[in-house]
């Protein structure tokens, strides 16, 4: 079964059943699968065939969740991306993609605008037409009837570009097995069920929002409540109003909402997983997350949008004594083995990459099979996290393989040199990269953001790390800076940093 007959058998199954919650509509899975046959008879009338492509410039609405269905539907892929691109880095995904087809919404057209005259596209826009731009509404003004895809799960479905902080983004190409198999993950791991009711407030242009947690429901039969944007104070109302069951977000989602004044004036007991990912939460941070959202139900996962994502899970009852790790066993659909430079599997306590293999994986980068192969090896995901197992089988990440610097033929790992560092008063943020030495090939330069000279920090440094890091972990070179160069999604970008 594909991701457009999951669609069409829960409007069979269930019809009335509450499928999306977005603004003020309130669409049952009868109306969704209704919507996304009008939406791809449209799209199918001005040319789409298959194998075309659809990029998908929206936050989360109810048009995104259409779209996304149709361009499958039509035996085409689908192309989300993140609302924050700006104009140049959409240009980037359109010419790589070789994409015909491209929505965006009303309130990110400044984006978008030039580039229906500068590319061969059928382009539509949330709200009135604009131009060479059709509106949306065009497309659910067309018949309903059935439009089947009946290829099999092996067939493409999507295409998800990576941020890119080391250098130009790469498409993650998917099949329909791929993201189903991360989707059942999840609905196994988090017990995801009919009566279930999902929070999407962080993008669906990113793998665990949409796979883990969309086609979880989808799979299911939940209720996808969305949510164009994420503050605290949206978090808190949706939460306490819709009585959602379950949520993914960044850590930074859980730590500005934790300092909510009036987080105890709502009612968030109807939470049973608050998830979290893409970075971890040290202990003292797990424990005032627990107290302020009042819960027991805190879990990490850990994974790449090349495995699906699909990796490991620290479970809610694990944080108390591992927080900060990424958990010792694998999700379900899933392996992991940590590897030497030469493959090999190292020994406990020692440091090697992580390595990944299950259905979820990525079929390939799109147009670059020698990508692919350095990626993928004999089956496995080789990450480029550095991890260590620790005497109690649970892994924790010290950091990108490719972040590393050598220096004097030691290795030294920035994320455990920012940690230490960011713990001083005077330290707003901070970002280690290796610059070249004329003896010890690289040594260690902090990027920091303070309001200080780099002589005051640089002295300040060797007396505040000397009992907390090795002498050769602290810098030798500092520079302050009013901020760090980060993407759409947060993510430092040191490769500007070591361009600078």
């Amino acid at each position: 079964m594909n991701l457009s007959q999951l669609l069409y058998e829960q409007a069979e199954k269930r019809p009335n059943q509450e499928a999306i919650v977005s603004g003020g509509e309130r669409i049952t899975y009868q109306e969704w699968n209704q919507n996304v046959n009008r939406v791809a008879n449209a799209l199918k009338k001005s040319g789409f065939q298959h194998g075309d492509k659809l990029i998908i410039h929206l936050p989360n609405v109810s048009e995104f969740m259409y779209l996304y269905l149709a361009a499958i539907r039509l035996k085409g892929l689908a192309i989300p991306v993140n609302a924050k691109l700006t104009t140049p880095e959409l240009q980037f995904i359109l010419n790589h993609s070789e994409a015909k087809f491209f929505a965006t919404h009303e309130l990110l057209f400044e984006q978008a605008e030039e580039l229906a005259s500068t590319n061969n596209l059928t382009c539509f826009k949330t709200g009135e037409a604009s131009g060479e731009w059709r509106s949306f509404n065009e497309l659910l003004q067309g018949n309903d009837s059935e439009v089947v895809n009946d290829g099999p799960v092996t067939d493409e479905a999507s295409i998800l570009y990576t941020s890119g902080t080391t250098g130009e983004s790469k498409g993650v190409l998917f099949t329909h097995e791929n993201i189903i198999t991360v989707g059942s993950m999840i609905c196994e791991e988090m017990n995801v069920n009919a009566s279930s009711k999902l929070l999407h407030m962080m993008p669906l242009s990113h793998s665990a929002p949409l796979h883990l947690f969309m086609v979880a429901g989808l799979y299911q039969g939940s209720t996808h409540v969305l949510a164009p944007t994420f503050t605290p104070d949206l978090l808190l109302e949706t939460v306490s109003k819709e009585k959602t069951t379950h949520f993914f977000g960044a850590p930074v989602a859980y730590l500005m909402t934790a300092k909510h004044p009036e987080i105890d004036n709502y009612d968030l007991s109807s939470m049973e997983y608050w998830v979290y990912g893409g970075a971890p939460l040290g202990s003292n941070e797990v424990q005032f997350v627990k107290k302020q959202f009042q819960t027991d139900r805190l879990v990490c996962v850990y994974g790449l949008t090349e495995a699906g994502p699909n990796g490991t899970l620290l479970e809610a009852d694990e944080h108390k004594e591992k927080a900060g790790s990424i958990g010792k066993r694998p999700a379900k659909y899933c392996e992991i083995r940590l590897v030497n430079e030469d493959g090999e599997d190292v020994q406990q306590g020692e440091p090697g990459e992580i390595a990944l293999r299950g259905k979820g994986t990525m079929k390939g980068y799109y147009k670059a099979p020698e990508k692919t192969g350095e990626s993928i090896k004999g089956g496995w995901l080789f990450t480029g996290d550095i991890a260590y197992q620790d005497d109690d089988g649970y892994y924790w990440v010290i950091d990108r393989k490719k972040d590393m610097i050598i220096s004097g033929g030691v290795n030294i790992y920035p994320t455990e040199v920012e940690d230490v560092m960011k713990t001083h008063d005077h330290i707003n943020d901070v970002a280690i990269v290796g610059v070249p030495h004329p003896e010890w090939g690289e040594t260690a330069k902090a990027y920091v953001v303070a309001n200080e000279t780099a002589a005051t920090i640089e002295e300040e440094m060797k007396q505040y790390l000397a009992d907390k890091l090795a002498t050769y972990k602290i810098p030798k070179v500092y520079e302050v800076i009013d901020e760090l160069p980060r993407n759409a999604t947060g993510k430092l970008l040191r490769n500007q940093l070591r361009d600078s």
